[in-house]
């Protein structure tokens, strides 16, 4: 049996550790958090992607969690699934990536494959990880096999999971990128063997990018298409009835979780650093998603000057606060910076989230510690104006429009007509 330690018990290297258990792995969780680990080891999951019963059954065929790095020196395989967030300046912080590879290179033995899954820009592998973990003990691809494989946990996603979404993977050399398949070839159904760690690490900035901007574009066009009183979404619907060509992306208060947020800035700030030119691209995408909840709070401005209501002491109601729907997962989240703009405006802000009970915050100037509202159809005919951000699985849609006096639909899940006005 094979020894797996998974560096990291998050949103990532939890639900790895899991389906590693699930297959026949004896597996280690490494996390530096003795909280953490004191849950995990008592059958407690804190993330919503694993339940309690899901991890029982893994502690059940040798599942452990510690906060020991020796642990490290029993791997066969370690999979290193950190944070990797933006420095206080905006560029990468790879802070936990070099935390770990120092450890992993303190207690490595001879013969392990060692995986980076943390997304971060193309080299960081070779130049930052690798000599880390080596040291000058080892040399990758004939004592230890390198290889970077980028995560894709999709939080709260009930089709897509570890087992049936695509990985792929590349090797420092060839034999560490054929060890690295073999690895996740037994965890999930398909492994796609990129040319290099350079192009894997790339795929999923790529990925991301993508996205990124491609939200930006919808985003941008919701502005002007609100004023020539053009309805984007059924725009949106009616060109993604062409079977070609097309990928439906939809407007919103803004990008959050940790990859669209993040990811591209890593990439732009390595083409900086690196090529001495910019991304435009990408920038001018951050530069559109990050006011996108700025419209957000001018938009509630200007449908309560409408009403004859000034936002300073109005009562401000968002519904669903965490940043995809039906999950608790309050990382990056737009709501965030429309709250600090609202605030700034003076406006009394409430809260209410299915999944979400409290809600405590400090962004720049401002703070706030909130619990979330009791009965969201009650607090909708209180608030002088509410703002749906997430159409949460748990809304009855009709009925929270039903009941509000007010209400700016940012999703486009509702019908435009007094009281609901689309973004």
């Amino acid at each position: 049996m094979q020894t797996l330690v998974v560096v990291g018990q998050g949103y990532v290297g939890l639900p790895m550790a899991m389906r590693a258990a699930e297959v026949g792995f004896k597996v280690r969780g490494f996390d530096l958090s003795t909280r953490v680990v004191d849950n995990l080891n008592a059958g407690r999951a804190h993330i919503g992607d694993v339940s309690d019963e899901e991890l029982q059954a893994a502690i059940a065929n040798g599942y452990r969690a510690s906060t020991d790095p020796a642990i490290l020196g029993e791997a066969d395989v370690i999979l290193v699934c950190v944070p990797t967030p933006l420095a206080e300046g905006g560029g990468p912080d790879l802070g936990a990536v070099i935390g770990a590879a120092t450890q992993i290179g303190q207690h490595v033995k001879a013969g392990a494959t060692v995986i980076l899954e943390s997304t971060t820009y193309p080299g960081t592998t070779e130049e930052d990880f690798a000599p880390l973990v080596l040291g000058d003990r080892f040399v990758e691809g004939k004592d230890i096999f390198v290889a970077f494989s980028p995560e894709r946990i999709n939080p709260g996603d009930p089709v897509y999971g570890v087992r049936n979404t695509p990985k792929v993977v590349g090797g420092m050399s060839p034999v560490s990128g054929e060890k690295a398949r073999e690895f996740y070839a037994q965890l999930v159904d398909d492994v796609v063997v990129a040319a290099g760690v350079r192009e894997a690490e790339m795929s999923k900035l790529l990925e991301n990018t993508f996205r990124h901007v491609n939200i930006a574009l919808v985003n941008e066009m919701v502005r002007f298409s609100d004023e020539l009183e053009i309805d984007l979404w059924n725009a949106i619907e009616c060109a993604a009835t062409k079977p070609f060509g097309f990928m439906p992306f939809w407007p919103g208060p803004g990008v959050g979780g940790h990859c669209i947020p993040v990811d591209p800035s890593y990439l732009s700030h390595r083409v900086k650093a690196r090529l001495g030119y910019s991304f435009r691209m990408v920038e001018l995408a951050e530069e559109i998603n990050e006011a996108a909840p700025v419209y957000v709070a001018d938009r509630v401005q200007r449908l309560l000057n409408d009403h004859s209501k000034p936002v300073r002491g109005s009562r401000v109601l968002l519904l669903g606060v965490t940043y995809k729907p039906n999950v608790a997962d309050l990382r990056e989240t737009p709501a965030r910076h429309l709250t600090e703009r609202l605030l700034e405006l003076g406006a009394v802000v409430e809260f209410h989230d299915p999944y979400v009970n409290r809600w405590q915050d400090s962004y720049h100037a401002q703070s706030w510690d909130l619990n979330s509202v009791a009965d969201p159809y009650q607090a909708v005919q209180d608030a002088d104006i509410a703002v749906l951000l997430q159409a949460h699985r748990d809304y009855d849609l009709p009925k929270l429009a039903e009941n509000s006096r007010l209400l700016l639909d940012t999703r486009g899940a509702l019908d435009e007509g007094d009281p609901v006005y689309r973004l």
